[in-house]
């Protein structure tokens, strides 16, 4: 397959009528799959309505079938078509931050969308992205856009158009390059159809600045699911955005890092650290790749999953990542790196 590469500026008047959006979105309408920018990452759409079109993206990504896929919309009135309800608690949530990188769950129609998106579940994933490629694209193609990320499933989501080449060029109908994403990190997932909301999946929307919103308390979902558990949203159950190499989160001093480190080259391993810009220098390794700073987890976030490519790009044998503090959007970014790592840590105490 041929896949299509379409440069558009975000900033340019009149996006819906622009002739590579007006390209794309008819693709979407024939039942193709096309990639697109968001403000969160690079999203893999398909028409939601569609078995032929979203089995597509579950074939270019080779996606486990009971991972269900969040579904992108531009206008209000594409919610109302879609779910059975709306609840006061989604209402002042979607006051608050639609457009925008939260994901709600929804109890869903029957009969109106196509039953891949949903895994079999009663309930339906549904966002409005706030990047205006993204919604200029809905817009056109007048559907509801099924678009996990835009990756080979299990790999670092792609947060650029060259990342997306990287992983699907040839499985995928064409690809819309609008430059990087901006948050960096895929939304956050919210289910408030029970009493007490829960967090699914964390994101760049944090914990403290919904419980502001709803002046309501929320949990935040396990991290790890049974294999014989359906997954409510993306990114729960599976290995996710994992580099080639094995990656093990190391909590402890720098200098009991780099003697985990000198212990591995010693033996022939070649060893990659992802550290933050306060540390970075303490690392004597094969790549040390400065994520960014402690004070500045925003940005950490923007270039984690970059960095977790560049890994695959100088072949290192086993991957080293510090640890962040659990708090706003480090939530997020430890929720990523405990995917990619499989859940394996090293304390410090433990080598005592």
């Amino acid at each position: 397959m041929n896949t299509i590469h379409w440069s558009v500026e975000k900033n340019v008047d009149n996006l819906d009528r622009y002739p590579q959006i007006v390209e794309a979105a008819q693709y979407l309408s024939d039942d193709q799959v096309v990639a697109f920018p968001t403000e969160t990452v690079y999203g893999l759409g398909a028409n939601a309505y569609s078995d032929k079109a979203v089995a597509q993206i579950f074939a270019a990504k080779g996606r486990p079938a009971d991972n269900p896929l969040i579904v992108h919309i531009a206008e209000y009135q594409q919610l109302e078509k879609l779910v059975i309800e709306v609840s006061e608690q989604a209402k002042l949530l979607i006051k608050a931050f639609w457009p925008g990188p939260l994901t709600l769950i929804f109890p869903r129609k029957p009969g109106i969308l196509s039953e891949l998106v949903t895994a079999g579940l009663d309930t339906v994933a549904i966002r409005m992205p706030s990047h205006p490629i993204a919604l200029a694209l809905i817009r056109t193609s007048g559907l509801p856009i099924a678009a996990p990320s835009a990756n080979r499933s299990g790999k670092p989501s792609p947060t650029t158009a060259q990342h997306v080449e990287q992983d699907l060029s040839g499985k995928i109908a064409g690809i819309v390059d609008g430059g990087a994403a901006g948050v960096g990190l895929e939304s956050t997932v919210l289910d408030c159809t029970g009493q007490k909301p829960v967090i699914l999946r964390p994101g760049d929307i944090t914990k403290e600045e919904m419980e502001v919103v709803l002046s309501n308390k929320m949990s935040l979902a396990s991290n790890v699911l049974g294999k014989s558990e359906s997954p409510r949203a993306p990114g729960m159950k599976y290995k996710h955005y994992s580099p080639n190499a094995p990656l093990y989160l190391v909590d402890g001093e720098s200098t009991w890092i780099q003697s985990l480190i000198k212990e591995k080259r010693e033996q022939g391993v070649k060893v990659g650290v992802l550290a933050s810009t306060e540390t970075k220098i303490a690392y004597d390794a094969d790549l040390v790749l400065d994520c960014g700073s402690r004070k500045n987890l925003a940005a950490v976030a923007r270039q984690l999953y970059d960095n977790l490519r560049k890994f695959d790009q100088t072949g290192v044998d086993l991957i080293f990542a510090e640890v962040f503090p659990k708090s706003g959007v480090g939530v997020a970014i430890m929720n990523r790196l405990e995917k990619a790592a499989g859940h394996h840590w090293i304390f410090q105490k433990d080598q005592s």
